[in-house]
């Protein structure tokens, strides 16, 4: 199992003559503009979510919080080296702290800090060593630029101890299209050449199977993979029951990519993704450009763009977020405006305008919506612009007041990751959780059934645009509840496309009422597995 190796400063430590600190500086200010532009470089040649992780990268290799602090350990005598081991590792040490998404930044870190100490000793850039032949990777954890640099062709999956499913490690791994298993305990018990069956679909990682088991489920996923390619959509059940299959996007260039493939429009257009390295909030007509880039790429289809999600793991400066003691619960989403109240106002009317002279009319949706009272003023916002008006269901309460809430507002959208969180009082991004963050848990699956029977009964829209819409056996369960529609990464589209195509909405139907009726997460996916 490969290691990131440990750096810790020399000792003894000794101090630079004062003549060289100066160039000692110079030098150091190389390394890191060197390493930044590296990160960049790879982010040109991503896409999507990935080439923006790794942008973000690049400027965190050359944040002030911590290249101010080496440079005045540099300009005490402190050599580059060390000053850069100890100011990146007082940064890791806050991520640390604040757990969730800032501690998965920790690998970030520490790959920045191995590049940056790399290039002070005149070695090249350190990275994953290839094997000879194809093999799964494993690893304590990969950066992105870990991930964004491996040889696909002898590279053909990845297993890492750390990380969560929505960590930087798995986004890129899923933009390349490479099976990936994230959180698997007792990694380093298995040896080089050991045989492994990873599924990246099921998020499982298999030892000791015989080879004719091995054989037959890897031929199996051929055949799968093959009906898969050949799937050009629309979403509908073997016994023709439409269903909407839309995809999650972050930018216009995401969506361009996404409307080459066989999806029906987009079910979550996360607006936020495209100003988390704005400092200052961009203008309204700015904003507008920007969301007319989504609704271009898909003329005459369904467009749902989500107002700014911002706050807790998505961080937008020109927010004005609050250092709160748990963003989680605290300002994030529609609840910025209580503290900004003309932030959404001003994003809807760019909304408006970017709407104006195309078709259909864009919904729109409000993130961390907890009262029926701020749906409706939401909604009312939404319709003075002339705008289909939507909430997230991401906080229990709306899923147990669906019908009030779909009273005042034309559709709700199930964020199941979140959702998930709240509901079982745990991080989605700490591995050590996983298993009370499956969007199997009874608890949450009930609430979803709660939405979608509202939903039904009002002859509103009820969809998902969570991680739980990609799984195609949790797709026939959701459509078996009465879901109209299922968002996700475009990539993870045909999968299910192909999953309905081969199942009937009665089985369907029979699929949810087995996981409905199951006490643990575990039993409700074999209960629905087992009828599909």
């Amino acid at each position: 199992m490969w290691k990131r190796p440990h750096l810790a400063p020399p000792t003894p430590l000794y101090a630079l003559p004062s003549d060289h600190r100066e160039a000692e500086a110079e030098e150091f200010m190389q390394a890191v503009q060197t390493v930044a532009a590296g990160y960049e470089e790879r982010a040109r040649r991503a896409k999507g979510a990935a080439a923006k992780v790794l942008m973000a990268t690049a400027q965190l290799a050359s944040d002030r919080g911590w290249v101010r602090p080496a440079l005045k350990a540099i300009a005490d005598g402190v050599p580059a080296a060390t000053a850069a081991i100890n100011a990146i590792e007082s940064i890791a040490a806050t991520f640390r702290r604040l757990g969730g998404v800032m501690a998965e930044r920790v690998s970030d870190l520490g790959d920045i800090r191995d590049r940056v100490v790399s290039r002070l000793s005149g070695e090249p850039e350190p990275g994953v060593p290839m094997p000879e032949q194809p093999s799964i990777l494993l690893a304590d954890d990969l950066s992105p630029a870990d991930t964004a640099d491996l040889d696909l062709d002898l590279i053909i999956a990845i297993a890492t101890k750390l990380g969560g499913p929505t960590s930087h490690t798995a986004i890129i791994a899923r933009q390349r299209g490479l099976p990936c298993v994230v959180g698997v305990p007792d990694l380093q018990t298995i040896g080089d050449g050991d045989v492994v069956l990873l599924d990246g679909a099921a998020g499982t990682l298999t030892r000791r199977l015989s080879e004719v088991d091995a054989d037959a489920l890897v031929q199996a996923d051929a055949r799968r993979r093959a009906a898969i390619d050949g799937w050009a959509g629309p979403g509908v059940t073997a016994d023709g029951k439409a269903v909407q299959l839309l995809a999650n996007v972050a930018d216009g260039a995401a969506a361009r990519a996404a409307a080459v493939g066989p999806v029906e429009g987009v079910g979550l257009y996360r607006t936020e993704l495209g100003f988390l390295n704005s400092l200052t909030e961009p203008t309204i007509d700015h904003q507008a450009d920007t969301y007319a880039e989504v609704l271009d790429a898909f003329p005459g289809r369904k467009v749902v763009v989500r107002t700014l999600d911002a706050g807790t793991d998505k961080p937008v400066p020109f927010a004005s977020l609050a250092d709160e003691p748990n963003p989680a619960l605290g300002i994030r989403g529609q609840r910025l405006a209580i503290t900004r109240p003309g932030l959404i106002r001003r994003q809807l009317d760019a909304i408006a305008m970017a709407a104006m002279g195309r078709d259909p009319r864009p919904w729109v949706m409000a993130p961390m919506i907890s009262t029926v009272d701020e749906a409706a003023r939401f909604a009312e916002e939404c319709r003075a612009r002339d705008l289909f008006a939507g909430v997230m269901v991401e906080v229990p309460a709306v899923a147990l007041l669906a019908e009030e809430f779909l009273k005042v507002v034309d559709f709700v959208s199930i964020g199941t990751n979140d959702l998930t969180q709240y509901v079982m009082a745990a991080d989605r991004l700490a591995p050590d959780l996983a298993h009370l963050t499956t969007p199997w848990q009874p608890g949450l699956l009930r609430l979803v059934k709660m939405t979608a029977d509202a939903g039904l009964k009002l002859g509103k829209p009820v969809g998902v645009c969570g991680e739980a819409a990609a799984d195609p056996a949790m797709a026939c369960v959701l459509v078996g509840m009465g879901i109209t529609s299922l968002s996700m990464a475009a990539a993870a589209v045909p999968a299910v496309g192909v999953q309905l195509s081969k199942i009937t909405t009665e089985r369907c139907r029979r699929a949810a009422e087995a996981a409905l009726t199951a006490a643990t997460a575990t039993d409700a996916r074999s209960a629905a597995v087992a009828e599909l």
